[in-house]
């Protein structure tokens, strides 16, 4: 079959990452990247086919409804701010383009249904860019819940995504700017954890959501503020809970900790993995020993390593993302979970924001 034609929406950094992850998929080329101006494009281009070149160069288009209005296109990645994100849905589900899109998707879930809508009219797929759940390693995790030999029923889920941003972050970063980014570090990188929360608790709805802003940050000249370090404890219905830090403002960390009935599921590493490893997580399943006046912890630990190799191989988990979604797509039908995911996932959002008041 021939490849599916990719077209990207604006220079991100994410979309240098995801330039590698189009050329490795096996069924995907990217015929061409906008930008508001072309020589930027023009840059984006050079720097990316320099270090990993498609047979043909993609083409560089001045402004978005350019590449939109291509016949050469099926689907577009979209990795503008959050602030116009919503905007360029539309149009390219609109142009009939299918749409993977950067996240937070939208502003709140209210915007984020509107556009749902828009793609389910215009029969186009939407997925939301989390690489991680299209990773072997979960497929191998999810396994071993609820199931004999796992760790039973989900009880608690505890994760954390953070990162020490040099000086100056809120102004020099569209992540500090309530204006592009209203959701800071929530958006940012508290999207991953209650990305995984859901995940392991099959998708239930938390009933209740408690967050506090420890610390926020803002762009000079900006009335509003964004949150740049949180914390989040989420209740589900049956006793379950769930807890996520995020913050731009601590070590660099990224793990998950999830906890059932019969044992624990530590993932050190669950949105990128480490480089220079194999992927990995640990299965903890402990038993308490007494023998007279001595009371002993005895763990039942095994760590699975799993052949999934980092980024830039053709099995890395963002690579299999963009393989998916053309699959889904070659497939003929639409696939509804992936956007009810990101729907669930921008309504924890919402509760977040909510709850801080």
């Amino acid at each position: 079959m021939e490849n599916f034609r990719w077209g990207i929406l604006g220079g991100a950094g994410i979309a240098r990452k995801n330039w590698e992850s189009i050329r490795l998929s096996g069924n995907g080329v990217l015929r061409a990247v906008a930008s508001r101006e072309v020589a930027r494009a023009e840059s984006f281009i050079a720097d990316c086919q320099a270090e990993a070149p498609f047979d043909t160069r993609p083409e560089a288009v001045a402004g978005y409804y350019a590449l939109l209005a291509r016949d050469d296109i099926d689907g577009v990645y979209i990795p503008l701010p959050t602030a116009i994100r919503g905007e360029w849905v539309r149009k390219a589900a609109a142009a009939g383009k299918h749409v993977l899109c950067e996240k937070p998707c939208a502003v709140d879930a209210g915007e984020l249904k509107g556009l749902l809508d828009a793609c389910l009219s215009a029969r186009v797929q939407f997925m939301d860019g989390v690489m991680f759940q299209h990773s072997l390693r979960l497929e191998s995790m999810g396994r071993l819940l609820g199931g004999q030999g796992g760790i039973g029923a989900v009880r608690r889920v505890a994760s954390a995504f953070a990162f020490t941003s040099p000086p100056g972050f809120g102004d020099q970063n569209i992540r500090g700017s309530a204006a592009l980014e209203p959701l800071g570090a929530l958006g940012d990188l508290g999207w991953y954890c209650a990305r995984i929360t859901l995940w392991a608790f099959d998708w239930r709805t938390p009933t209740e959501v408690w967050a506090r802003v420890h610390r926020w940050t803002g762009r000079s000249g900006e009335e509003r503020q964004v949150p740049s370090e949180m914390s989040v404890e989420m209740g589900f219905e049956g006793g379950g809970s769930a807890s996520f830090f995020c913050s731009f403002h601590t070590a660099h960390q990224q793990w998950a900790h999830i906890t059932g009935s019969e044992g624990c599921l530590w993932v050190p590493d669950f949105v990128l993995p480490f480089h220079g490893r194999p992927a990995r997580f640990d299965l903890v399943r402990s038993q308490f020993e007494a023998d007279g006046v001595e009371v002993r912890m005895r763990p039942e630990w095994s760590t699975l390593e799993l052949a999934e190799p980092p980024y830039r191989h053709r099995d890395a988990q963002e690579v299999r993302m963009f393989r998916a979604f053309v699959g889904q797509v070659r497939s003929g039908t639409l696939n509804s979970d992936w956007p009810r995911m990101a729907l669930q996932t921008q309504e924890v959002m919402d509760a977040c924001m909510r709850s801080v008041g």
